[in-house]
């Protein structure tokens, strides 16, 4: 019965925009029952949730879905995110608009909401606390634009800066132009600017080191696990929230879009790359743990020498296929050890006689 009530139920379409939001409201039968359009306010949100109490919704993930989900979850709806990449019938659509948009919503939750490949929002807390890495990444990625820039603009003048290490570059691009007086002066405003962007930087890096301490898996996994600093640590367990959402954490790897894509057709199954869905942001700092795994000064573990195996197998992009396996790896690894609350062991599938010192 309750699948029926589901079924016939007042279902909405939500096209999600900056300053108005596209509405279609479909009764029992399917039919169209109200076409308009609603400022994106908090006010006029809960009007409409008033208006259809205990309706079914769906609108596109975005800038404002975080928000308005918990707002219209708050007010009695059951909201489905849609995943935006995945629903083809939206943005492929020859006719494409708001209201078309906010119908074809309604017409796939009515049909089935698996359709929709549905994304599930952390909470509010999570998105506060996930705030300073996110600013602190824009400061990052502003310093290294700056950086390039620099180099760029002196190299076209015949003049190559040393390549040391990101906060030391300003220090040694001042020493390195003091015999070239007119083009330090130059490029010294954009040097006090990188300066000001590492300082900015380091107190970011403060307050996110407080907060990994405040979030005790965060710190158990950032003290265990080799590769795995406090930004990495903290953004997986922020991400995930709950590690119980996951039956097999093996399914971390799709979640993170770290398993090859699939196009399979008879006896045709291509190679495809990896399909890059779920939290950009966190596949990006765990493959950069992965490199450092198996990089020069990775640390000898298992999850290394699985890596080092895959790399010697050669092909075609062969080091490139192992940092995506174990990064993969390491994700899952991360869950399970936050699951069973155990502690790492680095050579767990070693045999005994490989850890012996050698005589």
């Amino acid at each position: 019965m309750k699948n029926r009530k589901q079924q016939f139920g007042t279902i909405i379409g939500v096209d999600l925009g900056d300053k108005k939001h596209a509405i279609c409201v479909t009764g029992k039968d399917g039919e169209v029952v109200e076409e308009v359009s609603v400022p994106n306010t908090a006010k006029a949100l809960k009007a409409l949730a008033s208006d259809y109490p205990g309706a079914r919704a769906a609108m596109e993930v975005g800038t404002h879905s975080p928000w308005i989900t918990r707002l219209l979850e708050a007010e009695g709806w059951e909201v489905t995110v849609a995943n935006a990449r995945k629903v083809k019938a939206i943005y492929d659509n020859d006719r494409k608009c708001d209201r078309f948009d906010a119908r074809m919503l309604a017409r796939l939750l009515r049909v089935d909401p698996a359709l929709l490949h549905p994304v599930h929002h952390g909470s509010e807390r999570a998105q506060r606390d996930l705030l300073a890495i996110k600013l602190r990444d824009t400061l990052v990625r502003s310093r290294v634009r700056a950086i390039s820039s620099v180099r760029s603009s002196l190299k076209s003048l015949g003049v190559r800066l040393p390549s040391p290490s990101t906060p030391a570059f300003t220090r040694h691009a001042r020493e390195h132009l003091c015999e070239h007086p007119e083009l330090l002066a130059a490029v010294e405003p954009l040097l006090k600017s990188i300066d000001e962007l590492s300082a900015q930087i380091k107190q970011y890096d403060k307050v996110i080191d407080g907060a990994c301490h405040k979030h005790t898996e965060a710190q158990r996994l950032r003290e265990q696990l080799p590769g795995v600093g406090p930004i990495t640590a903290l953004t997986f367990v922020l991400a995930v929230e709950d590690p119980h959402r996951f039956e097999d954490p093996r399914d971390m790897g799709p979640w993170l879009g770290l398993v090859p894509r699939r196009d399979q057709s008879g006896e045709s199954d291509k190679q495809l790359p990896i399909s890059k869905a779920g939290n950009r942001y966190l596949r990006c700092l765990l493959i950069q743990s992965a490199q450092y795994l198996l990089g020069r000064w990775g640390p000898d573990c298992d999850l290394r020498r699985h890596g080092l195996k895959l790399a010697a197998r050669g092909g075609k992009a062969a080091k490139k296929k192992a940092v995506t396996a174990i990064a993969r790896k390491l994700a899952v690894l991360m869950l399970v050890l936050w699951q069973r609350q155990s502690d790492y062991e680095p050579f767990q599938n070693a045999r005994p006689e490989e850890l012996r010192p050698a005589a």
